[in-house]
């Protein structure tokens, strides 16, 4: 099995990858949360991987936390939940939403996610229910690929450093409109260290 690859980053099309590791071309498929911390074009890059084996294909699915891929596997043991909807669930709702979620059996948080239904959403949670903790490596910002833009990423960055939602929705509501992710999260710091 291929648990993890380091190369340059050669291409970039959501949800894939494609990191050159020595020569050998991997394409990749990511979450949007680790999508949208990639770096620049032909930097390098480490992913965490699980591989997938099916009669047509040999898939490998990269994350940028270790976090990520052990909950893309806590997934995929529900039944009903295939990689691709596993990939769908990562991009909607970061570890720590997800466990969040799970842990306050909010149903209507995982129904917002594509593909994810009032029964798979039941499912999930009571699947997931003791299985889910919250994130212990570096948390990925989360991107909502329906949503997405700096202030959705910004206010989860917020959320996994652990200010509630009131907090982090009251310091996001202040920042301009046309600031960057970074940019965002870091004025937004400063505003909450003050309040």
């Amino acid at each position: 099995m291929i648990g993890r690859l380091t190369g340059n980053l050669l291409e970039k099309q959501p949800p894939l990858v494609l990191l050159d590791v020595n020569g050998v071309g991997y394409e990749v498929d990511v979450p949007m949360s680790t999508f949208y911390n990639l770096p620049a074009l032909g930097e390098r890059v480490t992913l965490h991987t699980q591989m997938i084996v099916r009669e047509d294909a040999h898939l490998l699915y990269g994350f940028a936390t270790l976090d990520e891929r052990e909950t893309f596997r806590r997934l995929l043991k529900i039944s009903g939940v295939g990689p691709k909807m596993a990939l769908g669930i990562l991009s909607g709702l970061s570890v720590g939403d997800l466990a969040h979620a799970v842990a306050s059996q909010d149903a209507g948080r995982l129904v917002k996610i594509p593909g994810v239904g009032k029964k798979t959403a039941e499912r999930l949670l009571l699947e997931l229910r003791d299985k889910l903790s919250m994130p212990t490596s570096g948390a990925a910002l989360l991107g909502k690929p329906e949503l997405h833009n700096a202030s959705d990423d910004a206010l989860n960055a917020l959320l996994a450093l652990g200010y509630n939602e009131r907090e982090a929705g009251w310091a996001i509501k202040q920042l301009p409109a046309d600031l960057g992710v970074s940019d965002s999260i870091r004025q937004a710091l400063k505003l909450l260290s003050k309040a």
